[in-house]
């Protein structure tokens, strides 16, 4: 019997890829989806359902299932203030994480952020790494965590500062003592996702942004 995988984070860019690629994988018999708005997708085994994330215990039995892939981030400037930010990017996903804990998820795989950490000073280095600090804390049997750096590929929102980064910092990361800076594919990142998910591992793993990379 084949497993059943959660994605939450799944309109974003490395969520979609992380979908079409689950999609295609013959050991998961279904994909479940939890969106604010509806999302539709082709493959018979992808189920969209509906939430409240501020209302997220309410949806508790939809976290029923084998993996969770926990894709889910906003930005300062959609979120509209850093509150509202750390409430999508550490509240729903940790509150997530223990709901699927409860409905006995064996694998948990949280895409981070390159350089996170509880003690930077950058606000949103310091949510991601309490959000892995948090994550680490719980009693999941196995723990993902992916960091990679600014994420390309087609968004459904046009992001003039990301853009713009995206045109110069792979010139910048060709210097090798810049290359833990360099951008990647939503797509890479959601193709790691998916080998780790179909492969054994030990209870927590860590993988940055070099390791993210697909050989």
């Amino acid at each position: 019997m084949g497993k059943t995988a959660v994605v939450i984070g799944a309109t974003g860019l490395v969520g979609r890829a992380l979908v079409d690629q689950l999609a295609s994988i013959e050991s998961i018999d279904r994909i479940v989806t939890l969106t604010r708005r509806a999302v539709s997708h082709p493959a018979a085994k992808v189920d969209n359902l509906l939430v409240d994330f501020d209302r997220l215990e309410e949806y508790e039995a939809y976290f029923k299932a084998d993996i969770l892939f926990s894709c889910l981030g906003t930005t300062l400037k959609q979120a509209g203030s850093l509150q509202a930010q750390r409430k999508v990017d550490l509240d729903y996903q940790l509150n997530a994480a223990k709901l699927a804990l409860k409905q006995g998820v064996s694998h948990y795989l949280l895409v981070s952020s390159s350089g996170a950490n509880a003690s930077s000073r950058s606000a949103y280095l310091c949510m991601k790494g309490e959000l892995e600090d948090q994550i680490k804390a719980l009693p999941f049997p196995r723990v993902s965590v992916f960091q990679p750096s600014l994420l390309l590929g087609e968004r459904a929102d046009f992001r003039l500062a990301e853009t713009l980064a995206s045109w110069l910092t792979p010139v910048i990361a060709g210097l090798p003592w810049l290359r833990r800076y360099r951008p990647i594919l939503g797509s890479e990142v959601a193709m790691k996702m998916v080998q780790v998910s179909q492969s054994a591992g030990s209870k927590f793993e860590l993988f940055t942004l070099s390791d993210v990379f697909v050989d």
